[in-house]
């Protein structure tokens, strides 16, 4: 497992760069963002993951204590099995891929709040968040201009056009580039194939056993797509 451990690690440190370009925007700006601790606006729905994001956030959520690991499956049970009701089939390793992808977007009224929240709004493995959580609340506009994502959280920026805001762009490009390598290196790692794409949903992070996940003559079989 040291070759996926690596890849975590090395995916954990390429997510820093995105915070550190959201922190920038927020001393750049300070008077048009409002993103702060504790705000958890932004951290309802069942976001959809990466199996690459699954696995750094189990990490952070294994460096947790007794208790907090505790609160955080027993709300994820809960979700999964709401989630059950509505596809049976739903079942380890809980990867998205197989359906139809507009089967597994969540409506925007959805508030689900995610279960790695504590009481006061803070996430409890803040560290080892996913991309979308780093990313979510200012648009995504590289500095060639395309734009990744369009929208940003309506507390900021109110009443101005953000997605025009040259101080927020950045090298997305090249940083979702790199982002892809290394998801294709872990997918290669655990499951014997760059091209196999994975996702889950959060609630699902706890109870996903990547020990069980590999290629043949690695670890065990699991189809992650039907």
């Amino acid at each position: 497992m040291s070759d996926l451990t690596d890849l975590i690690a090395a995916y954990g440190e390429h997510l820093a760069q995105y915070d550190r370009w959201f922190s920038d925007c927020m001393e750049r700006f300070s008077d048009r963002i409002f993103c702060a601790a504790g705000c958890a606006g932004c951290c309802r729905a069942l976001f959809d993951i990466s199996l690459l994001d699954a696995a750094l956030l189990q990490r952070g959520l294994h460096g947790l204590t007794p208790a907090e690991q505790t609160r955080v499956r027993e709300r994820s049970g809960a979700i999964l099995v709401r989630l059950q009701e509505h596809w049976p089939d739903f079942s380890h390793p809980y990867t998205l891929n197989h359906r139809p992808e507009d089967h597994w977007e969540v409506p925007e009224e959805d508030a689900t709040p995610c279960p790695f929240l504590d009481d006061t709004g803070r996430c409890l493995a803040y560290a080892f968040r996913p991309a979308t959580c780093r990313l979510h609340g200012l648009p995504n506009v590289d500095r060639g201009g395309e734009i990744f994502q369009a929208q940003g959280c309506s507390l900021n920026f109110a009443g101005a056009r953000a997605l025009e805001e040259a101080g927020l762009q950045w090298d997305f490009h090249a940083a979702f580039l790199a982002e892809a390598r290394l998801y294709r290196s872990f997918a290669e790692a655990l499951l014997g194939s760059p091209e196999v794409q994975a996702d889950t949903f959060i609630a699902a992070v706890p109870f996903i056993d990547f020990t069980a996940l590999g290629a043949p003559g690695r670890r065990g079989k699991v189809n992650l797509i039907p």
